[in-house]
């Protein structure tokens, strides 16, 4: 039953279920990680290709989703996504050999894109004004729910049953949630499909939405996130003292969601999406030097992750905000998995470098520099489209 008239919260909780089952693509690798040799025993560091291949096709095809998706249309897309995504863990139970496995993880890669683009451009069609804040903040939570998921049942489930047992419980998870998709997307209105750009003009398109303000606006600033978030999961606990350590870094994802989900959407009633990023990254900025003075303080990481969690709720709000058609809003996701790909990938290493080179000090002013750059971002491209406005642009 609907929580009020005019957003179908129903429908909506079952679309944000196939984002955690589009988010344990990543995490059902990372979080038993380290068993991996037992079922690849002599491929040595190669194995870390199994966690990144996901990502790397969401930087080469992010953008290309994008378009994607609003020609191939928008159900049809999110369904077929997640039919892919259980064939793919259905074939990894089988101990595929590590060449063939590789490749069943660059095929979860495409349909992780057509999950996560797919995903909130339905949401927001699903969601009244008054309920697309909340709407958007709760589709922001995936990722953060989904790990928190896989570390306090899905760990245990594979300690008990194996790896490849996981893998199949993934499976049967996508293959349900595509079936019940497939229902009740049936009598959800989505816009009529567009043509599909040629591939000779892929390129063009691909500056076109980077040059435009609008399309890119959600896109920059989570590229600042994504870089610092990931990162500061895997540099910050060597510096937390070991008695809390554990119980800092398990808080630090469920805090940032519970801040999304209450101050940020309380924020989102009263001001602009992008205003609430900007307060998150300036916040966060300052926590981070607060950090420097108070290496791995418990406080200073919890309010951290608070003030990150604006950044991360509201980043999902910007784009139907400052887009109203689902073609140009599929675009500004399909930018926004290419950027949080690109940030998640050159984050940790970029940290880890700073580290050796200028030590924890270095990482955090490091960390405070990007967060401020994406205040910055926002700021310049606020100003270009208070410019196209002027000018009667708002292509």
């Amino acid at each position: 039953m609907d929580m009020q008239s005019g957003t179908r919260w129903g429908t909506i909780g079952i679309v944000w279920a196939a984002g955690l089952g589009a988010a344990a693509q990543y995490g059902k690798l990372s979080v038993t990680f380290d068993r991996l040799p037992e079922l690849y025993p002599d491929v040595g560091t190669a194995a870390s290709f199994a966690v990144s291949l996901v990502g790397v096709m969401g930087i080469l095809l992010g953008v290309v989703a994008g378009m994607s998706v609003a020609a191939f249309g928008f159900r049809r897309t999110l369904v077929g996504s997640m039919w892919l995504g259980a064939a793919m863990s259905a074939l990894q139970v089988l101990h595929l050999p590590f060449g063939a496995f590789l490749a069943t993880r660059i095929v979860e890669g495409i349909s992780h894109l057509g999950v996560v683009v797919a995903a909130p451009t339905l949401i927001a069609l699903m969601s009244d004004a008054r309920g697309r804040g909340l709407a958007m903040t709760l589709w922001g939570s995936f990722f953060g729910v989904a790990f928190a998921l896989l570390s306090w049942l899905g760990v245990p489930f594979a300690e008990a049953y194996g790896v490849l047992a996981l893998y199949a419980a993934h499976a049967v998870f996508m293959a349900g949630l595509a079936l019940i998709l497939g229902w009740v997307l049936a009598d959800t209105d989505v816009p009529a499909r567009t043509p599909m750009p040629a591939v000779h003009t892929w390129i063009a398109l691909h500056l076109s939405i980077y040059r435009n303000p609008w399309k890119m606006s959600a896109a920059s600033g989570w590229a600042f996130y994504a870089l610092c978030f990931v990162a500061l999961m895997t540099v910050l606990p060597p510096y937390i003292a070991e008695d809390v350590r554990q119980a800092v870094m398990t808080a630090f994802p469920l805090v940032s969601i519970v801040s999304s989900l209450t101050l940020g959407v309380f924020l989102l009633r009263y001001i602009s999406a992008v205003l609430v990023v900007q307060i998150g990254f300036g916040a966060s900025a300052v926590i981070a030097l607060w950090l420097v003075l108070m290496p791995g303080d418990p406080l200073a990481c919890m309010a951290l992750a608070a003030t990150l969690g604006l950044v991360q709720g509201a980043s999902f709000a910007v784009t139907p905000q400052l887009l109203k058609t689902p073609a140009d809003q599929a675009e500004a996701n399909g930018a926004l998995a290419q950027a949080g790909n690109l940030g998640n990938t050159i984050g940790t290493p970029l940290m880890v470098l700073i580290g050796a080179g200028a030590g924890y000090g270095g990482i955090m002013l490091l960390c405070a520099a990007v967060l401020i750059a994406g205040v910055l971002v926002h700021s310049m491209l606020h100003m270009l489209r208070k410019q196209q406005r002027t000018h009667g642009d708002l292509a």
